[in-house]
């Protein structure tokens, strides 16, 4: 018997296609043989690609004389280098990706000649792609796209981290940008401009995320439970009225309440002084300017809560509460008991996506504050900047882009580390696993 398959394999070790068009797939080899032609395209520019990423350059732009006049020689580009490589390294990836696929496709093939059968034709592997491979075909297109918009500025922003690409000394194409290893992460552990601002913005970062998420859950799961309480007439209305918040454009809420909480013309400010009460510095002080964003956080997050416990609360029996009744057991008691642990089962894994949220609210805290008031010991951060602000200013203002990055890994590790072991520990996701 011969051994298609062994002999469909081999050949397609050699080339990507010839095992297919040994199979007598003509077609189709020979779109496999083409994307081996790219593939052997894109193998030339692997050497400059290793280059650009290993040397970031070695001649930055210059002056040269040419005859009487001096021209402007351009020299290599440090972060061009960088992602053009970067580029050719994925695209290589994908390209292994589709031989290693012809490898196993020519073997099928082959196998299904050894049992005696037709190879299948270019309509039938068509009618395949969609029938059973279907679902496969629909999902690459998304995972090439997450590969070259997702992953490849995630690793971007690693290996920027690693450098000492900042204006103005080391910014391209004037200068070349050059690895400095692990330098910039002992820069704002030790220089103490940087750990001062790193640390200050971190614990300001943690208390904002806590506050912010538990005070929007509370008052979302309060009005929640008072729409929701029996009894309550024109339960419609105020689900319209308390959904407001929401409805209305994030941008406009905040500029409204930037305004409305200025210390000098601001009419809260007015109404406090109308009751003979003294003004208080809501944006220029630090410690009332952080009160006033875990303020303003409540009144524009607390709809989304309220619409989801709804509508956990309306799924649960009224059966539970009228039996708890009989057994004698209080309001409290049935919402201990009952309420609580039912909202805390569906909500959990979503307060733990609000949490990382906030953590990465740069929104709110642009928009209302702008991260003032200023602080004279924060390195290009002001007294409300959480994290993300703080790597945009890094970024936007003062070009430290290999500072800014390291703050972008900080702020990955942390918010998938406690993302993922928040979520783990939930009720609802073990109750998952256990149906498995």
């Amino acid at each position: 018997m011969i051994k298609h398959r062994k002999t469909a394999a081999f050949l397609s070790v050699i080339a990507m296609g010839f095992g297919q068009i040994y199979n007598r797939q003509y077609l189709k080899g020979t779109l496999f043989f083409l994307l081996h032609l790219g593939g052997i395209g894109l193998a030339t520019l692997l050497p400059r690609a290793l280059w650009g990423i290993v040397t970031l350059g070695e001649q930055a732009d210059r002056l040269e004389k040419v005859g009487k006049v001096y021209m402007n020689i351009r020299g290599d580009h440090s972060i061009f280098l960088l992602i053009e490589g970067m580029i050719v390294l994925l695209a290589l990836a994908v390209i292994v990706a589709l031989y290693m696929a012809n490898i196993r496709d020519a073997y099928r093939v082959g196998l299904i000649r050894e049992q005696g059968s037709k190879a299948p034709s270019f309509k039938d592997t068509l009618q395949r792609l969609g029938g059973e491979s279907f679902p496969n075909m629909i999902i690459s297109l998304p995972v090439l796209l997450v590969l070259f918009f997702t992953v490849m500025p995630i690793i971007f922003m690693v290996l920027l981290a690693f450098t000492n690409y900042s204006a103005p000394n080391y910014l391209p194409p004037a200068k070349l940008v050059d690895w400095t290893g692990l330098q910039g992460f002992k820069d704002i552990f030790t220089i103490k401009a940087w750990n001062q601002t790193f640390f200050g913005v971190a614990l300001w970062t943690l208390i904002w995320t806590v506050c912010a998420t538990l005070t929007t859950f509370c008052a979302g799961f309060g009005v929640a439970l008072m729409v929701q309480r029996k009894g309550i007439r024109f339960k419609g209305f105020w689900r319209t009225l308390f959904i407001i918040p929401y409805a209305i454009p994030q941008f406009i809420s905040l500029l409204i309440m930037r305004n409305m909480f200025n210390g000098e013309f601001g009419p809260i400010n007015q109404y406090l002084a109308y009751f003979g009460l003294g003004g208080l510095p809501w944006l220029t002080d630090p410690f009332w300017a952080k009160v006033t964003v875990i303020i303003v956080n409540i009144w524009i997050g607390f709809p989304l809560t309220m619409l989801m416990i709804i509508g956990i609360l309306s799924t649960i029996s009224r059966d539970l509460y009228e039996a708890a009744e009989i057994d004698g057991a209080s309001s409290f008691q049935q919402f201990r008991a009952i309420t609580f642990p039912t909202v805390m089962f569906s909500f959990g894994p979503l307060l733990v996506m609000s949490f990382a949220g906030n953590i990465n609210n740069f929104n709110l805290i642009y928009l209302l504050t702008n991260g003032n008031p200023a602080n004279s010991s924060y390195q290009s951060a002001g007294s409300t900047d959480i994290l993300i602000t703080w790597l945009y200013k890094l970024t936007m203002d003062s070009g430290k882009y290999n500072y800014a990055s390291i703050i972008g890994i900080f702020i990955f590790i942390l918010v998938a580390s406690l993302a993922v072991s928040n979520i783990r520990k939930t009720k609802a996701f073990k109750e998952e696993d256990s149906y498995k």
